[in-house]
This record gives structure tokens, C-alpha cells and sequence, in this order.
């Protein structure tokens, strides 16, 4: 089998807000054509057209190249080697960045063609499945008010979530309030269901040392991303302090950074992000890190069903896998893009046992919010 063309298109909704930490606003959809028909699909969560550019730039020379132009012609199949391929084709102007993030989305659809080649799921080529089902947590943006974020609280119990995720919005902003929006989402849904807060980078660590002592007290589960990710000491201070897991990763790409995070930061949960981190081949050897070090491993995936669907056979082929993120946004991409939805019910969301990543992208969908 041979590649034929890399296709890496831009989707965009109208009047994009980017004041809103949502990441289902756009995206780049990679698509993998091949001289048997099949087809593989993938997804970058980066800047959309920097990533782009990576893939589409003309050869400059052997280790400045563009990523379709290394590999028109390849076989598929020989992911581990075409990642390496990739990989030094751009050390110019990579080895990180976009550049790894636009890897990250072709290797995504690499192995979407390797499972309907051989007609088994992704989870299956991966080495695996060790769980058919993983428990789903609903993720969404902290809103502005108290009352809004009981109101969501409350939401997603009724719907099934046995655990939850709020991050952004107005958290840093002031220690009272973010004590009275966690009081409200425990007193909202009792004291059974998870609760993660995403710090979205608002602290420093004196800052983020006081807020844990309060999530403490409500019982939260893991606290995500409080300082900057350049932040290791404080991460390794803050880790070593507080009773809660400390989890982050989702800006970083590569080995490299996830053993720095775990190794020098202390972090418990690490979450790799596999559009941007170096796809599931990459992705990988960061969660084998993690299983060496006893620490656990939840993917971050706040994008569309592409990503949804990566992340779901990436962490049923774990054997530290156990959970993963469900976005509960309402944006025409995140809904309406994947024809077929990874099934959730009860808290929990199933694997597909459909050849490849078991997903069709909606043409209709893919062309009403194209960018030509």
C-alpha cells in the first residue's frame, strides 16, 4: 500500500470567540488517501493553519521539509518508522511546537489506516484492550456565576456523569469566589460524584498552595494545571504538599517533556494530548513513562469525535487506563462532525470494536465549516 495524498483541511465555525478557552471553535482534520482506498483520518489540536503549514510546506532541504512532501508514496503500515521519518524531516524547524503537533494528527490517521487494514480496532493494533468500557467524565468551562455552575453540576448527574470537570472562566480571579462555585457543584451533586477543577495556568504557587488546601476540603479529585507549565519546581513543590493528585500535560509534545513533568515536577496524572503530544505512537511511549513510575494517565481530548475516538482506543489499550474526557461543549464540530458517537451511558463510555479508530467523518458537516 501506498500513500497518495495528506490532506489537511481547516474547519472553522462562524464568528470564532477567541476570548473563550474552547477548543471546539476549530481544528485541522488530516486525511490519508492510499492507491487501495482506504482512508485515514486524524485530527491536530494546535493553531489550525500553523499546523497546516507544516504538513503542506515544499521541501527546503532534508531536515526542512513539509510533512506531506516526506510522505507521498510510503507505506502507511510502517508507522513507527514514518513517525521517525517525520520527526527528522522537521528538526529545522521542529522537535516540538506545531511541527510535532502536526505529526501528531497524521500518525492519528497512520493508524486509523493500519486498523481497517487489518479490519481490528485501533485499541486492538495498539497492543490490546484491556477494558471494553472507561468511566467518562463530563468537561466543561467553570462559568461566570455560582449559581450557573451548581446548575451544570446538577446537569450532568442527572445525565449519568459519575465524575465532572470544570476549568477556566473566572477561576484565579479571587479565592472566595472559587470556594463558593466548588461549595455550590459539592452541595449541588453530593458527595459520590468526582470533581476536577482545570486552574487553567491561573497561579503562582503560593497562590495555587492556598487553593488546594480549600479543593481539599471539598473533596476534589485532582487539580489540573494550576501554574505555568515552565512552572517545574513549583509543580514539584505543589505535588510534594497537597493530598490531591496533581495532573497536567496537556500543552506538552513528546517523551522528553512528560519525563520532565513526572521525574522533576512530581505530577500524578499525566494527560497528553494526542493531536498535539506526537499522535498515538508517541503517545505510547509517554504512557509507558507513566506506567514505569506508577502514576496514572488520562488523555486530555477537548476537540471533536476524531480526537474523542483516538483517546478512547488509547486508553483502553492501557493497563493504567480508567478514564476519560467527555466534552459536554455544543459546538457544531464537537456534536456533528463523527458520524458515529463513542456510546455513552451510565457514566460510561464504550469501545468501538469497528475497524480502524471506527469513525466517518460527516462530508456535509466537513464542508459547511471548511476554510478554502
Amino acid at each position: 500500500m501506498k500513500i497518495t495524498e495528506v490532506e489537511a483541511i481547516y474547519l472553522r465555525i462562524p464568528d470564532l470567540d477567541a476570548a473563550k478557552c474552547d477548543g471546539t471553535q476549530d481544528t485541522l482534520i488530516i486525511r490519508i488517501h492510499t492507491d487501495e482506498g482506504i482512508t485515514g483520518i486524524g485530527e491536530v489540536d494546535s493553531v489550525p493553519l500553523v499546523a497546516k503549514a507544516a504538513i503542506d510546506a515544499p521541501a527546503s532541504h532534508s531536515i526542512a521539509t513539509g510533512l506531506r512532501s516526506l510522505l507521498i508514496g510510503e507505506n502507511p503500515l510502517e508507522t513507527d518508522r514514518l513517525w521517525d521519518k517525520m520527526y527528522r524531516g522537521t528538526i529545522y524547524f521542529g522537535r516540538g511546537g506545531p511541527a510535532l503537533h502536526a505529526i501528531s494528527g497524521i500518525d492519528m490517521a497512520l493508524w486509523d489506516i493500519k486498523g481497517k487494514h487489518a479490519a481490528r480496532p485501533v485499541s486492538e493494533m495498539l497492543g490490546g484492550t484491556y477494558h471494553q468500557r472507561l468511566k467518562a467524565y463530563a468537561s466543561s468551562l467553570m462559568p461566570e456565576t455560582v449559581d450557573e455552575a451548581a446548575i451544570l453540576a446538577e446537569r450532568y448527574a442527572s445525565q449519568g456523569y459519575k465524575a465532572m470537570k470544570f476549568g477556566w472562566g473566572p477561576i484565579g480571579r479571587d479565592a472566595r469566589f472559587d470556594e463558593a462555585q466548588i461549595r455550590a457543584i459539592r452541595e449541588a451533586i453530593g458527595a459520590d460524584i468526582d470533581i476536577m477543577i482545570d486552574g487553567g495556568l491561573a497561579w503562582d504557587l503560593k497562590g495555587a498552595l492556598k487553593m488546594a488546601e480549600i479543593y481539599e476540603k471539598y473533596g476534589v479529585y485532582w487539580l489540573e494545571e494550576p501554574l505555568h507549565p515552565q512552572d517545574i519546581a513549583g509543580y514539584r513543590e505543589l505535588s510534594d504538599r497537597t493530598s490531591l493528585y496533581i495532573a497536567g500535560g496537556e500543552q506538552e509534545s513528546g517523551c522528553s517533556a512528560f519525563r520532565t513533568l513526572l521525574d522533576e515536577g512530581h505530577l500524578d496524572i499525566i494527560q497528553p494530548d494526542l493531536g498535539r503530544c506526537g499522535g498515538l505512537t508517541e503517545g505510547k511511549r509517554i504512557a509507558h513513562l507513566a506506567y514505569e513510575r506508577h502514576k496514572k494517565v488520562v488523555p486530555h481530548a477537548f476537540k471533536t469525535g476524531v480526537l474523542v475516538a483516538a483517546s478512547t482506543h488509547f486508553t483502553a489499550s492501557l493497563p493504567n487506563g480508567f478514564l476519560i474526557e467527555h466534552t459536554v461543549s455544543t459546538s457544531p464540530l464537537a456534536r456533528d462532525l463523527v458520524d458515529e458517537k463513542i456510546e455513552f451511558l451510565d457514566g460510561f463510555v464504550y469501545v468501538p470494536d469497528r475497524p480502524g479508530l471506527g469513525i466517518t467523518i460527516n462530508e456535509s458537516v466537513l464542508e459547511n465549516y471548511r476554510v478554502k
